[in-house]
């Protein structure tokens, strides 16, 4: 499993109708990408709270191949054309997980991030990481989390999709506009070695 997000900043008077009209017509082109786990289309408001307007769609890949289809393909480069170039983050997976709500179409993302401290051994911090993953699971309204690492900056990223907002949730929240999950059923199970 391979986790990536591009996070597009947009001014803090931009129109984020335009984005979530992007989502509606354009999403539903995902539904059925080779390789794809899943995408979720995440927003973040200024007007709703959050400290910048920002398009930051989410995804879990199967497979590299599919991810490379992705990245050099017409659609990534529509929104090149139309944005600019993103940093694209890209992480390893660790573990994926299935919540109690796991049915229920996500409408909130929460991406929580902490660096592994230099004298903790990056097993130690992996396998509690995953512990507070497996609770995370758990938890009603859950619909999924993905645990990952980034291990050129030794950096533990946990992204959760709820069913509905989940107030004090540490992280950075979004709402999610559109589910694409093709092969969500493909995705693995738990720990991911």
């Amino acid at each position: 499993m391979h986790a990536m997000q591009y996070e597009i900043t947009l001014p803090a008077d931009y129109d984020m109708g335009i984005i979530r009209t992007r989502v509606a017509d354009k999403g539903h082109l995902l539904d059925g990408f080779p390789g794809l786990g899943l995408k979720a289309y995440l927003i973040r408001e200024r007007a709703a709270g959050a400290p910048v307007n920002q398009y930051a769609p989410f995804y879990l890949w199967n497979t590299p191949e599919g991810m490379n289809a992705f990245l050099w393909s017409a659609g990534f480069q529509g929104l090149v054309d139309d944005f600019g170039r993103p940093e694209v983050q890209h992480w390893t997976g660790l573990a994926y997980e299935e919540g109690p709500s796991s049915g229920a179409l996500p409408r909130a993302a929460v991406r929580s991030r902490r660096p592994v401290p230099s004298d903790v051994r990056p097993a130690d911090a992996v396998s509690a990481a995953l512990e507070e993953a497996h609770r995370t699971a758990a938890l009603p309204g859950v619909v999924a989390t993905a645990l990952a690492v980034d291990p050129r900056r030794w950096e533990l990223t946990r992204f959760t999709l709820w069913e509905r907002p989940e107030p004090g949730a540490a992280g950075e929240s979004y709402e999610v506009l559109h589910l694409s999950s093709p092969q969500a059923g493909r995705l693995r199970r738990g720990r991911q070695w």
